[in-house]
């Protein structure tokens, strides 16, 4: 796979939560570190996604913000 995003991310899908048209897809990216994407349902069928399973949590921002307290 070649993507232009440079924030790939490999990790374990630990949920997928099928809404009416929207699914959550939560991926551990480490130890107790979860990225939650929303895509399609038709998205998570089509790269067949199941609980378990091995995805990358791609990011591609035009702005990352940073705060602190």
């Amino acid at each position: 796979m070649q993507i232009s995003a440079r924030n790939v991310i490999k990790g374990t899908i630990v949920a997928i939560e099928k809404g009416a048209t929207t699914a959550h897809v939560k991926i551990e990216i480490a130890p107790g570190q979860i990225v939650t994407a929303s895509i399609t349902n038709d998205s998570v069928d089509a790269l067949k996604l199941t609980n378990g399973g091995q995805a990358y949590a791609v990011v591609k921002a035009s702005d990352v913000m940073v705060a602190v307290d």
